[in-house]
């Protein structure tokens, strides 16, 4: 089915600056289509699939750039067949990855292999990895605006990137995604404590089975913020229940007012209040 296409493989190490240097070596070989994290991209757009980095474990994340899942294959696979590629460059941390991402997708064997090594010196591979290691950025070589709504909770900053395809040919700009696990856009900034603790307590009031916040803890990670609380209640609610529901509006209304990922919450009754006899 898909005879005709130019399989090429650009493999590296995690955290080497594949990603970062994807297009170039793209742009090199003449070709316009690229498989990287769980997507198809064609130059800078993103025309099928979603990044492995949003799979809830490492394993999954694997899974999903392997394309082990039907429903993520057939994505990719429906999108060739539309597109019609004359050539696919695949990125992976070894020889056997991308041979497996090519076979899982129909895709004839791998005809060429570029190494990192091949287009970046042993200290920008040290500089990319412990950037990667110390301030858990990743590079995905697609525009902020492609894939910032499969990103709540994460930094996403363009990266422009001006270089010369070699060659003689012209020099091109290519525009990037850097992700981090701390949350800025167009620029650092800090969120405060009390714009959660005051979104909380806004919420509240909203309830009236709940008599008083006593107390509320922000903790924030990499991977987002977990919340602790404590409360008392009024007589009379299925504390269970409630707090449950009051966990999905507090979960529902930060990530929609700050994009900040909430991981846990975590709120405990120390008291139930009951209403004074008239």
């Amino acid at each position: 089915m898909f005879e005709t296409i130019r399989v090429y493989a650009f493999v590296g190490p995690s955290g080497t600056g594949k990603s970062y240097r994807a297009q170039m070596v793209a742009g090199e070989n003449n070709i316009k289509y690229i498989i990287d994290d769980g997507l198809l991209i064609n130059d800078n757009e993103v025309v099928a699939g979603t990044s492995a980095k949003k799979a809830p474990t490492k394993v999954e994340t694997v899974k999903h750039a392997l394309f082990y899942s039907e429903k993520e294959k057939n994505e990719i696979v429906n999108a060739i067949k539309k597109y019609k590629p004359e050539g696919i460059l695949i990125l992976g941390t070894s020889d056997g990855m991308v041979a497996k991402i090519a076979e899982n997708l129909g895709l004839p064997k791998i005809s060429k292999t570029i190494y990192i090594s091949d287009v970046a010196t042993e200290e920008e591979m040290q500089k990319a990895r412990r950037i990667r290691v110390t301030e858990g950025k990743h590079v995905i070589p697609v525009p902020t605006f492609e894939i910032k709504k499969d990103f709540s909770g994460f930094l996403l900053d363009p990266l422009q990137i001006f270089k010369s395809k070699g060659n003689g040919n012209d020099p091109y700009i290519a525009e990037k995604s850097i992700i981090r696990p701390t949350f800025s856009y167009l620029g650092n900034f800090t969120i405060s404590d009390t714009v959660f603790r005051q979104i909380i307590q806004a919420l509240a009031k909203k309830e009236n089975y709940i008599a008083k916040i006593n107390k509320i803890r922000i903790d924030k990670y990499g991977e987002g913020m977990s919340i602790y609380m404590e409360t008392i209640v009024k007589y009379g609610c299925d504390i269970s229940e409630c707090f449950k529901k009051f966990q999905g509006k507090i979960k529902k209304e930060i990530e929609r007012l700050t994009s900040m990922n909430v991981q846990k919450i975590d709120i405990v009754v120390k008291s139930i209040k009951f209403e004074e006899e008239k």
